[in-house]
């Protein structure tokens, strides 16, 4: 009996070892606003000129490093109160833009 109980523990622990590292990954591929790093020093003022010149127009109001279509993120809102993404590459060269869908509401 106790071989028994000393293997369903085991298998247990196994089952439950599975499901963090699952948790773990799914956590680590996930798009999470709360981890977005800003572009910061000369990189921002570069990135930031760089989205406006592409734009023609309106401000910038955020920025991430890292970002998972880009290697630099740009958003800027135009005169009209409408946003648009600027992706960049490392060389601050535009490599696609989108207007910025997200009115700050869960899907």
């Amino acid at each position: 009996m106790k071989r028994r109980t000393r293997m369903a523990t085991a298998a247990a622990v196994v089952v439950a070892g599975l499901g963090v590292a699952g948790a773990a990954v799914v956590s680590a591929t996930t798009d999470d606003d709360g981890t977005d790093t800003p572009i910061t020093g000369t990189d921002l003022q570069r990135a930031s000129d760089a989205a406006l010149a592409f734009t023609g127009q309106g401000r910038v109001t955020g920025t991430e490093v890292g970002d998972e279509e880009s290697y630099y993120e740009v958003e800027v809102t135009l005169d009209n109160g409408s946003q648009v993404d600027v992706q960049l590459d490392r060389n601050f060269q535009v490599v696609d833009s989108m207007a910025d869908s997200d009115n700050g509401a869960d899907d």
